[in-house]
């Protein structure tokens, strides 16, 4: 078999296999998005455009209704976990089994083999998924071609080991500064200690009672944790500056902007010289009173679940696309270098969408 090709009759587990022996770390997913791009312009019922080493194939059927199925085709860097390899148990191994190659392979499967699908299809695959928010390909097509987009409702095929997940949660991260005076440690009395000045910070932090908020019938649970402090200069200096960088998880019913001034009024009595926005990426509402949504809750025979990590549903959210997560691999397992995923899941999710899209 051509090494540059991918063969969309194979089933969705040996596809998944397929996608694994095809490495695609980000930064580096041009050859996997040319083999995409490759196999979907082979679909004459598909419209395929690309910009970078992102690849959008639609179907335009005049439907009364448009879904997206998105993915991301980067890894994590390999950690001597490539080629795949199947186990006696049914489980699959390999770099991106989890997260996320066995959901890219189920939208292949379902792009090859459903052309007259019940709804309009988007089938979007994108890289850079797995680094900064600002290379992340699906960002970059949101802002060169919205209308690409365009859709009623969207799924995202990220790891939730075939549970539905509604929505995000947002994700804040702070530095907050704290200044002293340095001086020699034999004479501390002569300086100010700005590792001292951060005790209230951190004594705020251990106090903090996260909400827990109840959004469309599914309970979010915040975070506000420490996730890394640096100070000191040398082991006879009194340090002059101190910087305890904070991670705010939050639920979806709060905007960035909301979170953000909820951030600066916890930490506004603490003595903080300087506060820095370092990251920030708001949540995304589930979506789950859309009737496109109730309807494939119902098709798939899931239970919903809240997402509390990040994940480019939120993304969609700003675009007006109410979205879930609903994928084979399991998050538990993602970026691991025991990763893997059990093949009859990956075959299990390509049928319960097949049935979702032609019932």
């Amino acid at each position: 078999m051509d090494d540059a090709a991918l063969d969309l009759s194979l089933d969705a587990a040996a596809l998944t296999a397929r996608l694994v022996d095809f490495p695609s770390e980000s930064g580096n997913e041009k050859p996997l998005a040319d083999a995409v791009e490759r196999a979907l312009r082979t679909l004459p019922h598909l419209t395929v455009d690309r910009h970078g080493n992102n690849v959008v194939a639609r179907t335009n059927l005049g439907r009364a209704e448009r879904v997206v199925l998105a993915g991301h085709i980067d890894t994590v860097p390999i950690a001597d976990n490539v080629p795949s390899r199947l186990d006696e148990d049914g489980f699959l191994w390999g770099c991106g089994t989890s997260d996320m190659k066995s959901g890219v392979a189920v939208q292949l499967r379902i792009a090859a083999t459903v052309p007259a699908p019940n709804r309009d299809l988007t089938f979007v695959f994108y890289d850079n998924e797995e680094v900064a928010a600002h290379l992340n390909g699906l960002g970059h097509v949101a802002d060169a071609h919205p209308d690409w987009l365009a859709a009623d409702f969207a799924v995202l095929l990220e790891p939730t080991d075939a549970q539905v997940e509604g929505g995000c949660q947002g994700t804040l991260r702070v530095l907050l500064r704290t200044e002293g005076e340095r001086a020699h440690s034999a004479r501390s009395w002569m300086g100010s200690n700005a590792i001292h000045t951060a005790a209230p910070i951190l004594a705020k932090l251990a106090a903090y009672e996260p909400r827990r908020p109840v959004i469309d019938g599914l309970e979010y649970h915040e975070g506000l944790n420490a996730v890394r402090i640096e100070g000191g200069v040398a082991g006879n200096v009194i340090p002059d500056a101190c910087t305890v960088t904070v991670n705010f998880r939050y639920a979806p019913d709060r905007t960035g902007e909301e979170a953000l001034a909820h951030v600066r009024e916890v930490f506004a009595d603490c003595g903080v010289a300087e506060f820095v926005v370092d990251d920030h990426s708001p949540g995304a509402l589930p979506g789950l009173s859309h009737p496109a949504a109730a309807a494939f809750i119902e098709a798939v025979g899931a239970v919903p679940m809240p997402k509390f990590g990040w994940t480019d549903v939120s993304r969609f959210s700003a675009l007006g696309v109410p979205a879930v997560n609903y994928g084979p691999g399991d998050p538990l397992l993602a970026h691991k270098r025991d990763e893997r995923v059990r093949a009859s899941l990956i075959t299990d999710c390509e049928a319960r969408l097949r049935t979702w899209l032609t019932s």
